[in-house]
């Protein structure tokens, strides 16, 4: 499966999501309307990456431990979002699916946070 497709399972999995173009990449949100995760695939940097909302801190630790697969991203990493590499060699999914899971925790209201396991 290509990336974006495991993307979309992994973020469309969670509780009300959709998925529309913003920016013209696929985007996922909360109920139609928090953004959690973008996919990353027009920067004219030859790389392939998703963009992802955080906890506080984690950016920082991850790009610091690992910057050859984490980043911090244009628009919004000022924020405290995170960048994802993903063509990057043995790409984790069981790590892709926290991070999008973070991701979402840190967007959904308390009321969907409930129907996470």
């Amino acid at each position: 499966m290509d990336p974006l497709e495991r993307l979309r399972a992994v973020c469309l999995a969670l509780p009300e999501v959709t998925e529309r173009l913003s920016h013209g990449e696929p985007t996922w949100f909360v109920r139609g309307k928090k953004t959690f995760v973008m996919y990353a695939d027009h920067h004219h940097d030859d790389r392939l990456a998703f963009w992802c909302a955080a906890p506080p801190g984690a950016q920082e630790e991850l790009v610091a431990h690992d910057p050859a697969r984490f980043f911090r991203p244009p628009y919004v990493g000022h924020r405290g979002w995170l960048g994802v590499y993903l063509d990057v060699e043995g790409v984790d999914w069981d790590e892709i699916a926290e991070l999008v899971t973070d991701a979402y925790r840190q967007t959904a209201p308390k009321s969907l946070l409930a129907r996470l396991p």
